[in-house]
């Protein structure tokens, strides 16, 4: 009576344990089911952002004056919004070109709107720079995603006069300005009332993308570099054609680019070692003096820092990102293609020191004589 009270006991134990494994598994795969169900909404609500022919979503932001401006202000007109930063080197480049749109925008019932984020001083700054007029609304640090979730700066949407999506959104230099004058294009087609499809006029000073002369994959080996006198750190001048007869390694570099602040110790370990007898290196830098003496005095930089104000200089050279490099040769042409990031770059130097060693190496074993400075 004993064993079968035990077994008895022992059955009703794993029944109950089963049940109630059973109950919370149940719980589980009903709790995923309900998510499946919800994250299909939130990401067709996500995508519906840039889907033609969905609404754009409100909002109501300070332009530069402080004024509260609303999206729905502009309704019943046609709105090309750009997703903005002043500190943008294709934003520099771009503003020009829509301040000589934003005049023919006015004349078709066309709105151009910058969403801007970097603050109200910088934003002003290029504004009064280029003579842009149109409403430069800000957004907060960080208020992105609702309006242009993952996108870079400049990218555009157009919308109609329903506040809807017009067209896909457009994303970079090149799409954002074909952007706009297919808006105005389009616009000049609906007030001449043509029947037939207009062949589209050109814009005033518009040249074609293809012919813009803009480079922005950075000069070629081949081309003679851009000179420059710039102040460095110290508020002492340096020249690039005070190098002519040298080799020199030209970087790019930002004091808020992490990859920057990857290479400079490495290139300032580089300088040590070998000096600037084989390979002058002259790093161009963005922001203020002070936060560049900052970075100098941390990596322990000897060769010259100088200051470029925003991206004149990057802008002259045809590429607008950090760190990037451009070797010069002792006759002041591009000896080398750009090259792009810490390793791309250390690798150049290591290369044309090397070369430069080995050239050396090699003229004084005619002379009969060992290179001074080597191991």
């Amino acid at each position: 009576m004993l064993t079968i009270a035990l077994l008895v006991l022992l059955l009703l134990s794993f029944w109950v344990g089963l049940y109630l494994l059973i109950k919370q598994q149940g719980r589980i795969l009903l709790r995923l089911d309900q998510l499946a169900q919800e994250q299909p909404d939130v990401d067709q609500a996500r995508s519906a952002q840039a889907r033609v022919g969905t609404l754009f979503p409100p909002f109501i932001l300070n332009d530069l004056t402080g004024k509260m401006v609303s999206f729905e202000d502009f309704r019943g007109q046609q709105v090309l919004l750009v997703y903005w930063n002043p500190e943008c080197g294709f934003c520099d480049l771009l503003a020009p070109e829509l301040t000589n749109l934003d005049a023919v925008f006015k004349k078709h019932n066309l709105k151009l709107l910058l969403l801007a984020s970097g603050g109200a001083p910088s934003n002003r700054k290029l504004a009064d720079e280029h003579g842009l007029k149109c409403p430069v609304l800000l957004l907060k640090d960080g208020e992105q995603s609702d309006y242009f979730e993952m996108l870079g700066t400049p990218a555009a949407y157009l919308v109609d006069g329903q506040g809807r999506v017009a067209k896909p959104v457009a994303v970079g230099f090149d799409e954002v300005l074909a952007l706009a004058r297919e808006a105005v294009s389009t616009r000049q087609a609906v007030d001449q009332t043509v029947k037939e499809k207009p062949k589209r006029r050109q814009l005033p000073n518009e040249r074609p993308l293809s012919e813009s002369g803009i480079e922005r994959d950075g000069l070629r080996a081949g081309t003679s570099a851009p000179t420059f006198r710039l102040s460095d750190v110290y508020d002492r001048t340096v020249s690039l054609e005070d190098y002519r007869g040298r080799q020199v390694l030209l970087v790019f570099s930002d004091p808020q680019c992490q990859p920057c602040d990857e290479l400079a110790p490495r290139l300032a370990g580089l300088h040590r070692e070998h000096g600037d007898g084989r390979l002058a290196l002259i790093l161009i830098s963005r922001g203020d003096a002070e936060e560049n003496r900052r970075k100098v005095k941390q990596f322990g930089i000897k060769f010259p820092v100088v200051l470029q104000e925003k991206w004149k200089i990057s802008k002259k050279y045809g590429i607008f990102m950090t760190p990037v490099a451009f070797l010069v040769g002792e006759d002041g042409v591009i000896a080398r293609d750009v090259v792009i990031g810490p390793d791309a770059i250390l690798a150049l130097a290591q290369e044309e020191l090397t070369r430069t060693y080995l050239t050396l190496l090699t003229s004084s074993e005619k002379d009969g004589n060992a290179p001074r400075g080597t191991d």
